[in-house]
Protein backbone atom coordinates (compact mmCIF):
# COMPACT_ATOMS: atom_id res chain seq x y z
CA UNK A 1 0.00 0.00 0.00
CA UNK A 2 1.77 3.35 -0.92
CA UNK A 3 0.60 6.10 1.36
CA UNK A 4 1.16 9.69 0.26
CA UNK A 5 1.97 12.25 2.69
CA UNK A 6 -0.25 15.22 2.92
CA UNK A 7 0.20 17.39 5.95
CA UNK A 8 1.70 17.53 9.39
CA UNK A 9 -2.02 18.05 11.03
CA UNK A 10 -2.90 16.09 14.16
CA UNK A 11 -3.97 12.57 13.19
CA UNK A 12 -7.58 12.45 13.62
CA UNK A 13 -9.68 9.09 14.41
CA UNK A 14 -11.39 8.94 11.03
CA UNK A 15 -10.15 9.43 8.30
CA UNK A 16 -6.78 8.07 7.91
CA UNK A 17 -5.49 4.94 6.22
CA UNK A 18 -4.51 1.98 9.05
CA UNK A 19 -0.57 2.10 9.34
CA UNK A 20 0.10 5.87 8.91
CA UNK A 21 2.50 7.24 12.03
CA UNK A 22 1.06 9.79 14.26
CA UNK A 23 0.63 13.13 13.39
CA UNK A 24 0.88 12.61 9.58
CA UNK A 25 -2.60 12.73 7.39
CA UNK A 26 -2.62 9.82 4.78
CA UNK A 27 -4.51 9.24 1.47
CA UNK A 28 -5.28 6.03 0.47
CA UNK A 29 -6.06 5.53 -3.14
CA UNK A 30 -9.11 4.17 -4.55
CA UNK A 31 -7.70 1.33 -6.48
CA UNK A 32 -5.19 0.05 -3.46
CA UNK A 33 -8.62 -0.22 -1.36
CA UNK A 34 -9.10 -4.30 0.00
CA UNK A 35 -12.62 -4.48 -0.80
CA UNK A 36 -13.78 -6.98 2.12
CA UNK A 37 -16.75 -5.32 2.70
CA UNK A 38 -20.41 -5.34 0.30
CA UNK A 39 -22.22 -2.56 -0.99
CA UNK A 40 -25.89 -1.80 -0.18
CA UNK A 41 -26.51 -2.59 -3.75
CA UNK A 42 -24.99 -6.08 -3.60
CA UNK A 43 -26.55 -7.02 -0.44
CA UNK A 44 -29.96 -5.77 -1.59
CA UNK A 45 -29.25 -8.48 -4.81
CA UNK A 46 -28.88 -10.64 -2.73
CA UNK A 47 -31.37 -10.85 -0.56
CA UNK A 48 -33.64 -10.26 -3.97
CA UNK A 49 -32.47 -13.49 -5.00
CA UNK A 50 -32.51 -14.60 -1.56
CA UNK A 51 -36.60 -14.45 -0.86
CA UNK A 52 -37.29 -15.16 -4.56
CA UNK A 53 -35.35 -18.77 -3.92
CA UNK A 54 -37.39 -19.18 -0.51
CA UNK A 55 -40.95 -18.26 -1.75
CA UNK A 56 -40.26 -20.45 -5.04
CA UNK A 57 -39.56 -23.43 -2.50
CA UNK A 58 -42.20 -22.49 -0.48
CA UNK A 59 -44.71 -22.72 -3.23
CA UNK A 60 -43.41 -25.88 -4.76
CA UNK A 61 -43.81 -27.38 -0.85
CA UNK A 62 -47.56 -26.30 -0.69
CA UNK A 63 -48.36 -27.40 -3.99
CA UNK A 64 -47.12 -30.99 -3.27
CA UNK A 65 -49.06 -30.90 -0.11
CA UNK A 66 -52.29 -29.85 -2.08
CA UNK A 67 -51.77 -32.28 -4.29
CA UNK A 68 -51.35 -34.99 -1.47
CA UNK A 69 -54.58 -33.81 0.02
CA UNK A 70 -56.12 -34.71 -2.73
CA UNK A 71 -54.79 -38.06 -3.44
CA UNK A 72 -56.27 -38.55 -0.28
CA UNK A 73 -60.04 -38.82 -1.74
CA UNK A 74 -61.03 -41.57 -3.12
CA UNK A 75 -62.95 -40.60 -6.53
CA UNK A 76 -66.60 -42.59 -6.53
CA UNK A 77 -66.36 -44.38 -10.01
CA UNK A 78 -68.70 -46.64 -11.91
CA UNK A 79 -65.70 -49.02 -12.57
CA UNK A 80 -66.64 -50.77 -9.05
CA UNK A 81 -69.86 -51.17 -10.42
CA UNK A 82 -68.68 -52.54 -13.59
CA UNK A 83 -65.91 -54.76 -11.61
CA UNK A 84 -69.41 -56.12 -9.35
CA UNK A 85 -71.61 -56.69 -12.20
CA UNK A 86 -68.32 -58.47 -14.22
CA UNK A 87 -68.50 -61.63 -11.30
CA UNK A 88 -72.03 -62.68 -11.86
CA UNK A 89 -73.40 -64.96 -14.04
CA UNK A 90 -76.81 -64.05 -15.11
CA UNK A 91 -77.97 -60.70 -16.35
CA UNK A 92 -81.87 -59.55 -16.83
CA UNK A 93 -82.67 -56.69 -19.09
CA UNK A 94 -83.84 -53.21 -17.00
CA UNK A 95 -83.28 -50.69 -14.71
CA UNK A 96 -81.52 -51.15 -10.97
CA UNK A 97 -80.08 -48.58 -8.86
CA UNK A 98 -78.97 -48.35 -5.07
CA UNK A 99 -76.03 -46.77 -2.85
CA UNK A 100 -72.94 -47.20 -2.09
CA UNK A 101 -73.59 -47.46 1.53
CA UNK A 102 -71.89 -45.94 4.19
CA UNK A 103 -68.43 -45.82 2.27
CA UNK A 104 -69.72 -43.14 0.13
CA UNK A 105 -73.34 -41.69 1.89
CA UNK A 106 -73.97 -38.40 -1.00
CA UNK A 107 -73.83 -40.97 -3.96
CA UNK A 108 -76.38 -43.56 -5.67
CA UNK A 109 -76.04 -45.55 -8.82
CA UNK A 110 -78.12 -46.39 -11.51
CA UNK A 111 -77.78 -49.65 -13.99
CA UNK A 112 -79.83 -50.05 -17.09
CA UNK A 113 -79.03 -53.78 -18.82
CA UNK A 114 -80.14 -53.98 -22.34
CA UNK A 115 -79.71 -56.77 -24.50
CA UNK A 116 -77.83 -55.94 -28.21
CA UNK A 117 -78.15 -59.45 -29.66
CA UNK A 118 -79.74 -62.22 -29.27
CA UNK A 119 -77.16 -64.35 -29.13
CA UNK A 120 -76.22 -62.85 -24.83
CA UNK A 121 -74.67 -59.40 -25.80
CA UNK A 122 -75.73 -57.31 -23.33
CA UNK A 123 -74.69 -53.54 -23.00
CA UNK A 124 -74.84 -52.03 -19.46
CA UNK A 125 -75.04 -48.35 -18.76
CA UNK A 126 -73.68 -47.26 -15.47
CA UNK A 127 -74.01 -43.51 -13.79
CA UNK A 128 -72.78 -42.59 -10.85
CA UNK A 129 -74.92 -39.71 -9.19
CA UNK A 130 -73.89 -36.81 -6.07
CA UNK A 131 -77.49 -36.16 -4.24
CA UNK A 132 -75.43 -32.67 -2.72
CA UNK A 133 -76.57 -29.47 -4.15
CA UNK A 134 -79.54 -31.51 -6.54
CA UNK A 135 -78.36 -33.96 -8.69
CA UNK A 136 -74.75 -33.99 -10.71
CA UNK A 137 -74.03 -37.05 -12.57
CA UNK A 138 -70.34 -37.53 -11.44
CA UNK A 139 -69.32 -41.23 -13.94
CA UNK A 140 -70.54 -42.56 -16.49
CA UNK A 141 -69.65 -45.81 -18.51
CA UNK A 142 -71.04 -48.49 -20.86
CA UNK A 143 -69.79 -52.01 -21.23
CA UNK A 144 -70.29 -54.90 -22.85
CA UNK A 145 -71.13 -58.46 -21.21
CA UNK A 146 -71.22 -61.59 -23.07
CA UNK A 147 -73.50 -63.56 -21.07
CA UNK A 148 -74.97 -66.89 -23.48
CA UNK A 149 -77.19 -68.32 -20.47
CA UNK A 150 -78.25 -65.27 -18.95
CA UNK A 151 -81.50 -64.43 -19.59
CA UNK A 152 -84.94 -66.10 -20.25
CA UNK A 153 -85.65 -68.04 -23.79
CA UNK A 154 -88.25 -65.78 -25.42
CA UNK A 155 -91.08 -67.31 -26.85
CA UNK A 156 -89.96 -69.33 -30.20
CA UNK A 157 -86.60 -68.56 -30.58
CA UNK A 158 -84.29 -71.72 -29.29
CA UNK A 159 -81.06 -70.57 -27.20
CA UNK A 160 -77.85 -71.40 -28.79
Amino acid sequence: MKLKRISQEPRRAWGHAPGCAAGIRCVQRASERSGTAFSLLEVMIAMAIFFMAVFSILALVSNGLRNASLLLEMPVDAGMLAAELAETNRLEEGVDSGDFGDIFPDYKWVRQVTEVGSNGLYQVDFAVIRQVRGRQVESRMSILLYRPGAGQARPGMPRR
